[in-house]
């Protein structure tokens, strides 16, 4: 399907059309060889130039006092603030029929591309698309690759949506990367920023002021959807990621931070306009939230194409419940959490746990709309995740907060519950890198960061054992790197040995059922140690118990248990951190 796109440069047989939005503009020169005046038309500036082809560079001079790069350029090879190049998007796809897998196959894997190998680069992961796929994977998302300043960053500091980052490599390279992908099976999902930009590179504010709002978010001004040319900025970023990359799916950052959405909401448009490629194309699309205001009613699973409608919430109700059980941490938003076993079950039971109750995390405020009503398959459920991880003061991961056996329940549980699960790089083999934040500003900027970041902390400080890392320092982003050898090591190597199993029963026994899982039909007690969950369908239950204690507990099986698929039928006593599973027919 070919996407009708108001921004960025449009190659051509006849050479290339180069357009910038910008109403608070006098004038504006393109700088190709040399300055050349664009052409006004209402708010635009257009140039037609015959000469430029794919790799022409250029960048925008702003009233003769202000050089930058094009807002949608489609690759910096030189970093933000260097010169935009045109790309030829034309790429001869290997699996040119690849139409997705449908939602309830989704295992996903969560990487950030310049740590997961030590290399960091787009071609360096592809090496590792072969492991993935063996591990029962069939989901990688990526975080952003916006382009942001630096040599490295998290990819939330993205400031040019359109660009992929030079510093892991070219455009035709990403594209080779999900093409490869897709040749294991596996789906492509990225991680997209449309609550803010980052705080260096991004000149939207002085071109087209309209761009902002006055609100606010935690990182910066607030991007306006009341502006029909903004709404048009970020629903274009959507389709071309989709349609040009072909990636299978799309996860919203913190869209509870969209503080001026317009009418309808740009979330109701996003999915709208998806919906619509996913028709056209036949393809399987899926867009996912992150969204801290628990928002039931945005979600439906099934709904197919997406229309005005998200697949599913990365479910943090579901990661902080477990966090306390396996930790017993209650500082920060955990205090809300401190009736650990009671909130894990209602999340496995309903999703979210926190469904229009207090939060005092939140001074008080009422958090959530109900979710009862919605089918497991809406809520994607994590132990670790980067922002989990990272957002600590060391950025440590659960291998070195909880107990290995503690942990391996935990994630066995995850594993074997209905909703699609959320691994982090290196989870599958328990990896023990920490993932703190890191970035690559300079100046007062960096100064700036480093300031923040241990304020964030400051009670840390109040240890004087922990010394929170310096975000700017390279040993802060080298420490995150995976560490690949450990696979062949204990414990790592029956740690991945198990995941591996448990994923290949997953695929075999409970994929097969999550269709056919109904809302509110789910039952989950949590008492004492012992976990029991039952998922109904109208053919089958699919059945949980775990022993979440360190003591050994009875448990009888009675005759409708149904045939085991993890850990055999469990019988008396049932040892410390034993998981088991069955399906019974009903």
């Amino acid at each position: 399907m070919n996407i009708a796109r108001q921004f960025g440069p449009r190659l051509s047989a006849k050479g290339v059309k180069f357009r910038l939005w910008a109403p608070a503009a006098r004038r504006v020169d393109i700088l190709l060889d040399e300055p050349v005046p664009m052409i006004k038309r209402d708010a635009w500036f257009e140039y037609d130039a015959p000469q430029a082809e794919a790799g022409t560079l250029y960048l925008f001079r702003v009233d003769g006092e202000l050089e930058i790069a094009d807002p949608a350029s489609q690759f910096q090879p030189r970093d933000v603030a260097g010169p935009s190049e045109v790309i030829d998007q034309a790429y001869a796809w290997k699996n040119e029929n690849w139409k997705g897998r449908p939602w309830e196959d989704a295992v996903f894997l969560e990487l950030h591309v310049g740590t997961f190998t030590p290399e960091g680069t787009y071609r360096a992961a592809i090496a590792k698309l072969e492991h993935l796929a063996n591990a029962g994977i069939t989901a990688i998302e990526l975080m952003p690759v916006a382009d942001f300043p630096g040599r490295w960053n998290w990819g939330y500091d993205g400031v040019l949506w359109f660009s992929p980052d030079s510093s892991y490599g070219r455009p035709e390279e990403l594209k080779e990367f999900i093409d490869v992908a897709h040749s294991q099976r596996l789906m492509v999902f990225l991680d997209v920023v449309y609550n803010h930009f980052g705080p260096q590179g991004n000149y939207l504010g002085r071109i087209a002021p309209e761009f902002f709002s006055t609100g606010k978010t935690p990182w910066g001004g607030a991007i306006n959807y009341d502006v029909p040319k903004v709404r048009q900025f970020a629903i274009e970023n959507a389709l071309y990621w989709l349609s040009e990359f072909r990636f299978d799916g799309l996860r919203f950052d913190a869209v509870h931070a969209i503080t001026t959405p317009g009418s309808p909401h740009i979330l109701h448009e996003l999915s709208i306009a998806v919906g619509a490629l996913a028709r056209a194309s036949g393809r399987h699309i899926h867009l996912v939230l992150e969204n801290d205001d628990n928002r039931a009613s945005l979600l439906d699973p099934w709904q197919d194409p997406p229309l005005g409608r998200y697949r599913a919430q990365w479910n943090d109700d579901y990661h902080h419940a477990w966090h306390v059980l396996l930790t017993g941490e209650t500082k920060g938003y955990y205090k809300d959490y401190r009736h650990a076993a009671a909130r894990v079950a209602r999340s496995l039971r309903e999703g979210f746990s926190y469904q229009g109750e207090a939060s005092s995390h939140r001074g008080g405020r009422l958090r959530g709309e109900m979710s009862a009503r919605l089918p497991p398959a809406a809520f994607v459920n994590f132990l670790q995740n980067h922002d989990q991880i990272g957002n600590r003061a060391l950025g440590d991961r659960l291998t070195a907060l909880a107990g290995a056996d503690a942990l391996h329940a935990a994630r066995c549980v995850l594993l074997l519950a209905p909703s699609p699960p959320l691994l982090f790089m290196g989870e599958e083999w328990g990896a023990t890198e920490p993932f703190p934040f890191f970035c690559d500003f300079h100046g007062d900027l960096a100064d700036a960061v480093r300031r923040g970041r241990r304020a964030e902390f400051s009670d840390a400080y109040a240890d004087p054992g922990i010394e929170v890392p310096d975000p700017l320092a390279t040993q802060t982003r080298q420490s995150a790197v995976l560490d690949w050898s450990a696979i062949s090591r204990p414990p790592f190597k029956e740690n991945f040995e198990v995941v591996r199993s448990l994923l290949r029963v997953r695929g075999e026994k409970i994929v097969p059922l999550i269709r056919q899982l109904a809302a509110g039909e789910a039952e989950v007690s949590f008492e004492n140690g012992l976990l029991v969950a039952r998922w109904r369908s109208p053919h089958h239950t699919l059945q949980l118990v775990a022993n979440l204690s360190r003591r050994p507990m009875a448990f009888f099986v009675n005759e409708d248990y149904g045939d085991p698929i993890w850990g055999g039928p469990p019988g008396s006593p049932l040892a410390p951190w034993a998981v088991h599973a069955a399906i019974a027919s009903r």
